[in-house]
């Protein structure tokens, strides 16, 4: 399963890698010879992919490593460390194409922009960029969604970003041949805007995996309502979980009857454990300390449950 897995995550980045090193020739060359300032900006966004996908490459072979005596999870945070690095390279690509925009935009205003019409053949190769673009972003999305890995989900978001970058310079290049040039940089802008925030997105959810912080309602839930239908578990009080990649290993605290002995108390963690991990695919490990149940305790809600770490 999880050869599979990085398989399917090594693929994704290898199709992304070559795609963007043909585009990047391609674009950047007619958009020279084919005088497109919005052809050659993509042909530089793509430019800018093929250096990251090669550190998302390298990530990833890094995250493959085995468990060792100072690594005891293995090494699978690296693929969130990958995706906090894809988060700042799209971050710094949105910031780099609105301030180009707005420089055209502003040399408009002031007059000294110069209208120069584009060759025909460039708005093929955008609208070809387009058509690509909507392909791996499916793709990519659908090996992010069977992987879980962050690093080909932030990939996937990347190809949307790209399909919406080469949407506007489409847009931009077929209303600059019809005697609207300023069209290119102000849809520009609005793309950058949308870059951005998929940036944003990017960086906050690889920084939440990269800390050690309690679990999310939905898998509070699922945990205590797995733990009800074990025999001899009165009560839950205190869950956490922290993850190592697609991996979750699980601390919790339970309640049980005080009157039972130190064997019978490890039989109940042990069905607890085996429980977890045979239900959610993704817990790995699960650390259980139990203690006589207490009467404060009997009907906590699973955000008491959680928050009761804290206090």
């Amino acid at each position: 399963m999880t050869h599979e897995r990085d398989r399917k995550s090594l693929l994704a980045i290898n199709i992304g890698l070559g795609v963007n090193i043909f585009l990047a020739i391609i674009k950047t060359t007619f958009g020279i010879l084919g005088n497109s300032p919005a052809l050659l900006a993509e042909g530089i966004n793509s430019t800018s992919d093929v250096a990251y996908y090669i550190a998302a490459s390298i990530v990833v072979r890094m995250a493959n490593q085995p468990a060792d005596h100072e690594h005891p999870y293995g090494h699978r945070q690296f693929e969130s460390i990958g995706s906090l690095i894809i988060g700042s390279f799209v971050v710094t690509t949105a910031l780099a194409v609105f301030w180009d925009a707005a420089d055209k935009i502003w040399g408009f205003i002031i007059g000294s922009a110069t209208s120069q019409i584009a060759h025909p053949f460039t708005l093929w190769v955008a609208f070809g960029t387009v058509i690509i673009k909507i392909i791996l972003s499916l793709y990519t999305r659908k090996l992010g969604r069977e992987t879980h890995n962050p690093i080909v989900k932030a990939l996937a978001y990347d190809h949307r970003n790209d399909l919406f970058s080469a949407s506007a310079a489409t847009i931009g290049i077929f209303l600059g041949q019809r005697g609207f040039p300023w069209v290119d940089p102000l849809a520009g802008a609005l793309v950058a805007f949308l870059i951005l925030r998929t940036g944003i997105y990017i960086l906050r959810e690889s920084s939440i995996d990269l800390m050690a912080a309690v679990p999310n309602f939905e898998l509070a839930e699922q945990v205590v309502n797995l733990l009800k239908d074990i025999q001899g578990v009165k009560q839950v009080e205190e869950l956490q979980a922290h993850r190592f990649g697609p991996h979750i290993v699980v601390a919790l605290t339970i309640g049980i009857d005080g009157s039972l002995t130190v064997t019978e108390g490890d039989a109940i963690a042990s069905r607890v454990e085996k429980t977890l991990i045979n239900s959610i695919s993704n817990i790995r490990r699960v650390h259980v300390h139990y203690h006589p149940a207490k009467k404060e305790h009997a009907d906590m809600t699973i955000e008491e449950i959680v928050n009761q770490t804290y206090k």
